[in-house]
């Protein structure tokens, strides 16, 4: 159960605020033990496999009227060495107003677009089963963006959206700049997305350009029918290098389905399909995994994740070990990993 520090906010707070404002500190610790073979065999105990492992603080203000003042600090945490990498807030670190207009936040958070799409990899875009569609490393996406101005509109009759501008924050607001929007209509068993980006001097290993722009725009959908739950996603990344005018095409698309198996286990499996630009390389990806919830917060899995590159491409699994330097000689990587994930 999620603990309320209502002691931390008393500290600031006059006697009549103590029962509108709250702090909430959450988290999740989530490590496996994995194996990866590819242009090296390495195993040991990987991180968040199911779910990032984070810590975090969360509050809420109640400021009358249907107003709130609300902020959120969270930061990725290891837990396979203890360590935090120098402890930051950089998954999020927001603060901002919600009313019955929606809510308005500023700082650094996932973007609309992400939000609105990536929802349908079954995999929750982390671990040896993700997806590479959203991999900032491999692709140049970024799902986080700093010096954001975000709105998120409430929902009407199952339609939402949200928009977000990013700040370059330099000579003339160019660099590093960050415009976001996405679509939503989730009703009973049906749930669609729709987002769009436009991000300013990214780098791509997987395009092979520097100092690029990048323009995104993406759409998926589930539906659960009970027995069974399909999902599907399209992602089409276009790159343009500012200084040659070179420029390069990346399509993903990602089929899954996932099975319920008794009250507490889900079988899930995916399949993605890489290509860069008409004469470019391509990849496939087949990833199988089980999650067995053992409570609300605690749960075991497993994922077995495999990719073929074709034609040049070289792209690795999400989350492997930093000594394996990628698919081995004929394009090839395979990754097995077993972990449990505890929330709180």
């Amino acid at each position: 159960m999620k603990k309320s520090l209502i002691a931390l906010a008393v500290l600031a707070a006059s006697g009549a605020a103590m029962a509108q404002s709250s702090v909430t500190l959450y988290g999740v610790v989530d490590t496996s033990v994995g194996y990866v073979k590819g242009e090296e065999s390495v195993s040991g105990l990987l991180n968040s496999g199911n779910a990032t492992s984070r810590l975090g603080f969360r509050g809420t203000e109640d400021l009358g009227n249907g107003l709130k003042a609300n902020f959120v600090l969270e930061g990725e945490v290891s837990p396979d060495d203890g360590t935090a990498g120098g402890f930051n807030f950089r998954r999020q670190s927001t603060v901002g107003l919600a009313g019955s207009f929606g809510e308005v936040r500023l700082g650094r958070a996932l973007t609309a677009s992400y939000n609105a799409v990536s929802r349908y990899d079954l995999f929750g875009t982390v671990g040896l089963g993700s997806t590479l569609a959203w991999s900032g490393a491999q692709t140049g996406y970024g799902n986080r963006y700093n010096n954001m101005i975000s709105y998120i509109s409430p929902k009407f009759s199952g339609f939402g959206f949200g928009v977000d501008y990013g700040f370059g924050e330099q000579e003339a607001n160019r660099t590093g700049r960050n415009i976001s929007v996405g679509g939503t209509y989730d009703n009973g068993p049906l749930s669609l997305g729709l987002g769009y980006d436009r991000q300013n001097n990214v780098t791509s290993a997987t395009a092979g350009i520097a100092d690029t722009d990048l323009k995104t725009w993406q759409l998926g959908g589930s539906y659960n029918f009970g027995v069974a739950k399909l999902l599907a996603f399209y992602k089409n990344t276009k790159y343009n290098e500012v200084a040659t005018g070179d420029n390069a095409t990346l399509k993903s698309y990602n089929l899954g389905v996932s099975v319920p198996v008794g009250a507490a286990g889900e079988v899930k499996a995916t399949y993605n399909n890489y290509k860069l630009s008409d004469d470019g390389g391509k990849a496939n990806q087949f990833s199988l995994g089980y999650v067995h919830s053992l409570s609300k917060r605690t749960a075991l899995y497993g994922t077995y994740a495999y990719l073929k590159n074709k034609d040049g491409a070289t792209l690795g699994l999400n989350g492997a070990f930093g000594g394996v330097g990628g698919p081995n000689d004929s394009g090839k990587m395979h990754g097995v990993q077993v972990g449990v994930r505890h929330a709180f």
